[in-house]
């Protein structure tokens, strides 16, 4: 009876050892009746305590109060909702519709139709420079009929500046706050286009040779690192920032959808279709070290990391007759939330 105990008690610390040395851990839910079906990308509004998120499932944006965490306003009329963006300047929400082939802005409380952009088939994500006004969309498939683009909006007066060409459908954008380039993964050529910040074109393609498939990106300013993560095979890759070199690389989980770094802990966080968030730790030398993984739900593929709240929101689509839901996940160093 002794040693079993002993065992069991071993088991116990081993169990408590590997939960608390988690990267994340589950804060709370937020349940979505009514959603039953996928989810896209989400956005916030910090001030107003308020989180976007693309059900696509159910052609609508849902806006979920995080005082109460319930859902505030059901934004619907749209086709196919993927890429949000919150300006708070002008307190306005842009939202891309695949389906309808168009840039939507809402504004006012509750919100209203304030007006459209015609894009292309599969508009989809989107990142904003504040320092001028510009959001950048990316859209079109690549076939002939539908080419594949970023446009290039200005928020202030809504129109259309200018639509630069890639070779196939954008996935994801991410920005250098710094010199105000934008990155574009462009998947299905395996690589990553480089959009100036004063010309407004494309000054670079950087070429992965390691994997393919890129989905997801995410941006470190303090290492100068932009980190790509690809399905083909599951590879997370670290790139030089300015030149595009891969300088580090590890295998990651397969169907890589969203990825985010997280500034204060030094770590990346990568979501994907098999139900995991992976992390991984980016020590001084800009190497990656692989921290484990945090099983979530299956189908559970789209997040946003908040750094200013240090946490993870995971939209979780319903199963079984279950709601969807909304898991926020608290970022945790030596099992200590930040």
């Amino acid at each position: 009876m002794r040693i079993l105990f002993a065992l069991c008690l071993l088991v116990g610390v081993a169990v408590s050892h590997a939960q608390s040395t988690l990267p994340l851990v589950l804060s709370r839910k937020i349940t979505l009746p009514g959603v039953s079906s996928k989810f896209d990308h989400l956005a916030i509004d910090e001030a107003g305590n308020r989180l976007f998120i693309a059900a696509t499932g159910i052609h609508a944006v849902e806006v979920i109060d995080l005082k109460t965490d319930k859902v505030a306003q059901s934004i619907t009329g749209l086709g196919k909702p993927h890429g949000l963006a919150w300006v708070a300047a002008s307190g306005s929400l842009y939202v891309s519709d695949g389906a309808l082939g168009e840039l939507r802005v809402y504004r006012g409380n509750p919100f209203i139709l304030a007006g459209t952009i015609k894009l292309s088939d599969d508009a989809d994500d989107m990142v904003y420079n504040d320092a001028h006004h510009l959001l950048f969309v990316g859209h079109g498939t690549g076939e002939a009929a539908t080419p594949a683009m970023v446009a290039v909006i200005d928020t202030r007066r809504f129109r259309l500046l200018a639509n630069l060409a890639v070779a196939t459908h954008p996935e994801a954008l991410e920005i250098d706050p710094a010199s105000q380039r934008v990155f574009v993964n462009v998947a299905e050529s395996n690589e990553v286009a480089v959009i100036g910040a004063n010309t407004k074109a494309i000054i670079a393609h950087w070429k992965l040779t390691k994997a393919g498939d890129n989905v997801p990106l995410a941006f470190d300013g303090k290492d100068h690192l932009l980190f790509v993560a690809c399905r083909k095979p599951g590879m997370l890759i670290a790139l030089d920032a300015a030149t595009g070199k891969e300088v580090a690389a590890l295998p990651a989980a397969e169907g890589a959808d969203d990825l985010f770094f997280d500034p204060a802990l030094g770590r990346v966080y990568l979501i994907s279709g098999a139900g995991e968030v992976d992390a991984f730790q980016v020590d001084d030398a800009k190497s990656l070290h692989a921290l484990g993984a945090l099983p979530t739900a299956a189908g559970a593929k789209t997040a946003l990391f908040v750094p200013a709240q240090n946490l993870l929101y995971l939209a979780v689509p319903g199963a079984n007759l279950s709601p969807s839901e909304i898991r926020v996940y608290a970022s945790v160093k030596n099992g200590i939330s930040q």
